[in-house]
């Protein structure tokens, strides 16, 4: 398919895709247009194979959130900013979290409002050394929406998070790595290649162990440990018929990289 808003890359001989937010001179905000291409997007990732996934924003920015210029604030007329999270912004959340392969995040400039949470509703968040990170909702009278909530009282306590969400302040990519936020910090320069060789890196790995993975550590947010153990069970029940399994246990006794595929 040919988007618009949006550039995908799909290198088959790894089996890495890589979403660029496409829209640099409007910081990579969101249209409706735009998350109907993004949509369109995973669903073709996932058909082609694709065993990892890299997001990351065209120019000097991330992403800034919801495109103000997209709604309609004439009086009576107004958009409802319920629905309108309601038909996109919460589909592309739990879109990015159930996805059964790794989704990196590679944050470049700022990623602010409902693009910072986005960036959190990867799995591994990749921030340029010059990145910022900001809850930028109380500026306009408005909550942390796209997961805001949920995620950073998860990675940085309830302290620092209604910190951030209260005041509005920038966080330095730095800061965010130190709070335990994102994954790595690397130099601007290095961002991409970073991004690309983790994402290799992890489309060699057995990516169904990776999507169950995901799976259980998200769910040990709302269970009690027993609840957890059982899960844990079924899953290892489930992996132990895989053949990236058999794969694993046979190169270990043969004393050689195994060959995962991914089944």
């Amino acid at each position: 398919m040919s988007y618009e808003a949006i550039r995908v890359d799909f290198d088959a001989s790894s089996h890495v895709a890589t979403v660029t937010l496409n829209r640099p001179d409007k910081l990579n905000s969101f249209t409706r247009a735009m998350h109907g291409e993004l949509s369109a997007a995973l669903d073709e990732i996932v058909v082609a194979g694709a065993r990892a996934l890299v997001l990351t924003g065209a120019g000097r920015g991330f992403c800034t959130g919801q495109d103000l210029a997209d709604l309609d604030f004439t009086r009576g007329a107004m958009t409802d900013l319920g629905e309108l999270i309601d038909e996109h912004f919460n589909p592309l959340i739990r879109r990015l979290q159930a996805l059964p392969l790794p989704v990196i995040a590679a944050v470049n400039g700022t990623a602010a409002g409902a693009g910072a949470n986005l960036a959190l509703a990867c799995d591994l968040v990749l921030a340029a050394r010059s990145a910022s990170f900001i809850q930028a909702f109380v500026k306009i009278g408005l909550v942390p929406d796209s997961g805001g909530t949920w995620f950073l009282p998860q990675r940085v306590g309830m302290a620092r998070a209604l910190g951030l969400a209260i005041t509005g302040d920038k966080l330095g990519a730095e800061k965010a790595e130190s709070w335990g936020l994102v994954w790595q910090v690397v130099e601007d320069a290095d961002l991409a290649a970073a991004a690309g060789k983790l994402a290799a890196q992890l489309a060699q790995q057995p990516t169904r162990a990776i999507a169950a993975i995901k799976h259980a550590m998200r769910a040990s947010a709302t269970q009690t440990l027993d609840q957890q153990l059982d899960l844990e069970r079924d899953l290892q029940g489930e992996l132990g018929a895989s053949h990236d399994y058999k794969e694993g246990v046979q190169a270990f006794m043969e004393k050689r990289a195994p060959r995962f595929e991914g089944r």
